[in-house]
C-alpha cells in the first residue's frame, strides 16, 4: 500500500486549469483517469488526510504511485480527452458499464446500388440508416415481414443476390410479393431506392401521412369497382398498424429523444435507456456496473451519456436526452453532444407532463434491472471472494491473489511442444492477456524442461519492463539478478505511447499445470532470475493435491473447497487454450506439403499444380518437363519444386546384403 504523500505533487507545480488526470499504480498501468475544470482544486482532494477520504478513493490513492495530468483549452476538450482515455486504457478505479449483449438494429444500407434491410449488430457503418437497437432480433423480423407487404425491399445477402441476377430467377420472396426482385430487374435502381426511402420515413415516425394515403388509394379503387386492388390495400393498411402497434405511441409525433434513468445502491448502479423516435419508443438497452470510484447519480449519468455517445454521430444522437440528474459540466456535456450531432441538443431533467411520466416508467425499468443483476450476480461476488480467500489461506500469501497466472505444456508424442499461460484477475478470466508459446531451445518430450524455459522467457520480459520504467536499485539488474536479458529488446515490450505491455504485470500466484517436478522448475526458474516476492504453486490432475516448492506433503484442499474449483478452472483454461494451439500447429504441420518450401511459389500457382496432376504423388513423378507444362510455371520454377520434392523424400533404408537386415542409423538391425 502506497503512501499518497511519497507521490503528492509539489506546491505550485499543479496547474490551475482546466484538464485530464491520470493516476498509475507501481507497474505504470494507468488505474483512474477524471477531468477537473481545476486540475489543482481537483488534485489537491486526493492528497488530503486519508481518514476524510472515501472508502473507494481511499482505495484508489494508495494503489496509485504517480500522478499526471494533460491540459486542455476547455472543458468539452476535458470531457472527449476523458472519454478517449477510459477507453483506451481501461482504468480498474473508473466506472465501466458491462452490457450483456450486443442489441440488434434494423438496419437499410442506403450505400450500396440496391438498399438492403436486415439486422446489424456492432459499430455503426456510414451510409446505412439505423432503427433501434430492438431487445431481440426476432422482434425486428416480425416488424419487417409485416412492413415488406407494402414496401418489398430486398431482404438478401450479396451472395443471393448475384446468384439471383446470373440465373435470371427471384428467390420465394420475390415469388410471393415480399420483394420487389431488382435482381432481375422487375423494378429500376430508382424505383428500389424509392420504396427503400419510404421504408426508413416510415421506420423514422412519419406514418400517420402514409396510411392516409393508402386509405385514399382503398377507397378510390372500391369506388371504381376495383374490388381486388382496394382488398389488397385494406391488407396492407392493417400489416402497417399491426407492425406501428409493436411501437406504442408514448410522446408527441415529432419527439425524438433519449430517456436516461438511474438506479444504485453503495455498490452497484444500473442504466436503462429508452429509445423514442417519432414518438414512439423505438428501441430499449441497460448497463450494469460496479461502483468502483466515489461517484454521484450526476456522475453516473455522465458516463452513461459517455458510453452511450461517444462514437456517434448526426442523427443517431437525439435532438432531446432527458436525465434524472444532470453532469457537473452540464454546459459542457452539452456542447460534446451538440458538436457530435451537428445541431443542437437539449440536456434536461424533464418536469412535468408525459416525458416525466415515461422517465419514472424507465426509472421502474433501471430498478428491476438492478434487482435482476443482484440477484444474479451476488453469490458469484461471494463465491469469487470466497475462493481468493481460501487460496490465500492455503497458501500461506499476504493477501488474496488477485491476479494469477497459470502455464501448461501441451504436445502430442513430443512434437509440436508449445505452452499456454492463462490470466485470471479478481477470479475472472482476463482472456485479452493469454499467451502461448512455442519451446525453442530443444527438441522432443520434456515437460518439465519445457516450463523452466517458458517461465523464464515470460519473467526476463518482465525483468526488462522494470528496468525500463527506473524500478532497480543501482546494484539490482537484470544481468545481476538473472543474467543477460537479452532475449527481447526493452523497448519492444511498450506500446508506441509508452505505455507498458502485458508481459509488464506480475502476477501474486503463479500457477503450473503438474506435481513436485514442474513446480521446482517454476520455482528454479524464478530463483535463477532473482525474483522472490511471486508465489508458485503446481495442481497435479491425479489427485487434485496442490503441490508447494519445496514440500515433500500437498497441501489438499477439501473437494467442496471453493478455492480448489478456481485452481481447477484456472488450470482447465490453461489446458484448452494450450491444446487448442497445440492441435492448430500439427494441423498446419499436416496440411504443409515440399510446395511451401518453394520460394516465390504462391497459392494460386500450388493449386494450379494440385489441379493439373491430379494429386501431389503424381507431382512428384512428373519430369521438370511436365511441370513446365503448367500455364505460369517456368523451367527454373520447376527445378525449383524437383529439389524440394527430392529434400523432403526419406532416405532409402541401408540393406545387409548377406543377412537381407534392414540397418538401422545407430548401428543395429531391424528384421523386414
Amino acid at each position: 500500500m502506497a503512501d499518497p504523500s511519497s507521490y503528492r505533487p509539489k506546491p505550485g507545480q499543479i496547474p490551475d486549469a482546466p484538464g485530464v488526470y491520470k493516476f498509475r499504480d507501481d507497474h505504470r498501468r494507468v488505474i483512474y483517469v477524471g477531468k477537473a475544470k481545476s486540475l489543482r482544486q481537483r488534485l489537491a482532494s486526493y492528497f488530503q488526510d486519508l481518514a476524510g477520504l472515501h472508502p473507494r478513493t481511499r482505495t484508489m490513492v494508495t494503489t496509485a504511485a504517480s500522478v499526471e495530468w494533460t491540459i486542455v483549452a476547455t472543458e468539452v476538450e476535458a470531457l472527449q480527452l476523458e472519454y478517449s482515455w477510459i477507453k483506451e486504457f481501461d482504468p480498474r478505479f473508473n466506472v465501466k458499464y458491462r452490457d450483456d449483449k450486443s442489441y440488434p438494429s434494423l438496419a437499410v444500407t442506403l450505400n450500396e446500388e440496391f438498399p438492403r434491410v436486415q439486422v446489424m449488430r456492432g459499430p455503426k457503418k456510414k451510409g446505412v440508416r439505423y432503427f433501434g437497437p430492438y431487445g431481440h432480433a426476432w422482434a425486428i423480423r416480425e416488424t419487417v415481414d409485416l412492413m415488406l407487404r407494402v414496401f418489398p425491399v430486398r431482404t438478401c445477402s450479396a451472395g443471393v443476390f448475384r446468384n439471383a441476377e446470373r440465373t435470371g430467377r427471384p428467390c420465394l420472396l420475390g415469388y410471393i410479393g415480399k420483394c420487389s426482385a431488382p435482381c432481375v430487374g422487375r423494378v429500376t435502381p430508382e424505383a428500389h431506392r424509392e420504396l427503400a426511402e419510404e421504408f426508413c420515413d416510415f421506420m423514422a415516425g412519419r406514418t400517420g401521412t402514409y396510411i392516409r394515403r393508402l386509405e385514399r388509394r382503398m377507397t378510390d379503387a372500391a369506388e371504381e369497382m376495383e374490388y381486388e386492388k382496394a382488398a389488397r390495400l385494406r391488407d396492407d393498411i392493417g400489416a402497417l398498424r399491426r407492425a406501428m402497434e409493436k411501437n406504442a405511441v408514448v410522446l408527441a409525433d415529432a419527439t425524438d429523444a433519449d430517456l436516461i434513468a438511474v438506479a444504485e445502491d453503495e455498490l452497484e448502479a444500473a442504466v436503462q435507456i429508452f429509445h423514442v423516435r417519432g414518438g414512439r419508443v423505438r428501441g430499449q438497452r441497460g448497463w450494469v456496473t460496479d461502483k468502483v470510484e466515489a461517484v454521484e447519480t450526476a456522475g453516473l449519468v455522465e458516463h452513461a451519456l459517455q458510453q452511450l455517445y461517444g462514437e456517434e454521430r448526426g442523427d443517431a444522437v437525439p435532438k432531446e436526452v432527458l436525465v434524472p440528474a444532470l453532469p457537473e459540466d452540464a454546459d459542457a456535456v452539452t456542447q460534446w453532444l451538440s458538436d457530435r450531432r451537428g445541431s443542437q441538443v437539449s440536456l434536461r431533467i424533464p418536469q412535468r407532463g408525459d416525458k416525466k411520466d415515461l422517465m419514472a416508467t424507465v426509472a421502474r425499468n433501471a430498478e428491476q434491472s438492478l434487482v435482476l443483476h443482484k440477484t444474479k450476480r451476488a453469490s458469484d461476488l461471494t463465491t469469487r471472494s470466497r475462493a481468493l480467500e481460501e487460496i490465500s489461506e492455503a497458501l500461506g500469501l499476504d493477501g488474496a491473489p488477485l491476479r494469477i497466472e497459470c502455464f501448461d505444456i501441451s504436445h502430442l508424442q513430443g512434437d509440436d511442444v508449445v505452452a499456454s499461460m492463462v490470466v485470471f484477475e479478481d477470479g475472472l478470466a482476463r482472456k485479452s492477456e493469454y499467451r502461448r508459446f512455442q519451446i525453442k531451445t530443444f527438441d522432443g518430450q520434456d515437460d518439465v524442461r519445457s516450463m523452466h524455459e517458458v517461465i523464464t522467457r515470460r519473467f526476463r520480459r518482465y525483468l526488462q519492463e522494470k528496468e525500463r520504467t527506473g524500478e532497480w536499485g543501482e546494484a539490482e539488474t537484470p544481468e545481476a539478478v538473472g543474467g543477460p536479458v537479452g532475449e527481447v529488446p526493452a523497448e519492444q515490450l511498450t506500446e508506441d505511447d509508452g505505455r507498458p505491455k502485458r508481459f509488464a504485470y506480475p502476477p501474486q500466484l503463479l500457477v503450473v499445470d503438474g506435481g513436485q517436478p514442474q513446480v521446482a522448475a517454476a520455482r528454479r526458474a524464478l530463483d535463477e532470475l532473482g525474483i522472490d516476492d511471486i508465489a508458485v504453486c503446481g495442481l497435479a490432475k491425479r489427485l487434485e493435491e496442490v503441490w508447494l516448492p519445496g514440500d515433500t506433503d500437498p497441501v489438499v484442499l477439501p473437494r467442496t473447497s471453493e478455492g480448489l474449483y478456481l485452481l481447477q478452472r484456472v488450470r482447465d483454461e490453461a489446458h484448452r487454450f494450450a491444446i487448442t494451439y497445440q492441435r492448430a500447429k500439427r494441423a498446419k504441420r499436416v496440411r504443409s506439403s515440399p510446395l511451401d518450401e518453394v520460394a516465390g511459389l504462391g497459392e494460386s500457382r500450388k493449386q494450379a499444380l494440385i489441379k493439373h496432376f491430379g494429386s501431389l504423388k503424381r507431382l512428384r513423378q512428373a519430369t521438370i518437363d511436365q511441370i513446365c507444362e503448367v500455364p505460369g510455371v517456368g523451367r527454373k520454377t520447376a527445378e525449383s519444386i524437383m529439389v524440394a520434392f527430392a529434400a523432403a523424400a526419406p532416405a532409402a533404408p541401408a540393406v545387409n546384403t548377406a543377412t537381407g537386415e534392414i540397418m538401422e542409423d545407430n548401428g543395429g538391425t531391424t528384421h523386414d
